[in-house]
C-alpha cells in the first residue's frame, strides 16, 4: 500500500473522501460496500493517508463526486485560488435540490459585478 508522501497530488485524498462521504450522509460501511472494499480499509484511507489501488481510487472518485484533476493533474488545481478550489469542491458535493439556489446567488453576484463594471466604464 502506498502512502500519501509517495503520491504527490493525493495529500488531501483521504480527507476529501471522508468529507464527501459525510456530505452524502453515507456510513463508512455503506461507502465501502459501494466501492467493494472493507470498511476498515476505507477507514485507513480516510484517516491514515493510505493510498488505495487505482481501481479503488476511481470508484471512490466516482461515488464521492471528487474532482479527478485534483489528484492526477494537481498543477491545474494549484493555479486556482484556494477559495475557488474549496467552492468548487463544495459545489460537487452539494445535493441537486440546492443547485438552483446556488445558481441564483451566482447569477445575482455576476449581475451586480457586471453592473458595477458598466457604471465604472470598464
Amino acid at each position: 500500500m502506498a502512502k500519501v508522501e509517495d503520491c504527490p497530488g493525493f495529500e488531501t485524498f483521504g480527507a476529501d473522501v471522508k468529507a464527501a462521504r459525510k456530505a452524502k450522509h453515507l456510513t463508512r460501511k455503506t461507502l465501502a460496500e459501494m466501492v467493494g472494499i472493507e470498511w476498515r480499509y476505507l477507514a485507513n484511507i480516510e484517516n491514515k493517508d493510505t493510498i488505495p489501488s487505482l481501481p479503488v481510487i476511481i470508484q471512490l472518485i466516482k461515488v464521492c463526486g471528487l474532482p479527478v484533476e485534483r489528484y492526477f493533474n494537481p498543477e491545474i488545481m494549484r493555479e486556482e485560488s484556494a477559495q475557488r478550489q474549496r467552492i468548487s469542491h463544495k459545489l460537487k458535493l452539494c445535493p441537486e435540490q440546492y443547485l438552483t439556489v446556488i445558481e441564483g446567488a451566482l447569477d445575482g453576484a455576476l449581475k451586480t459585478e457586471k453592473s458595477a463594471d458598466e457604471t465604472e466604464g470598464v
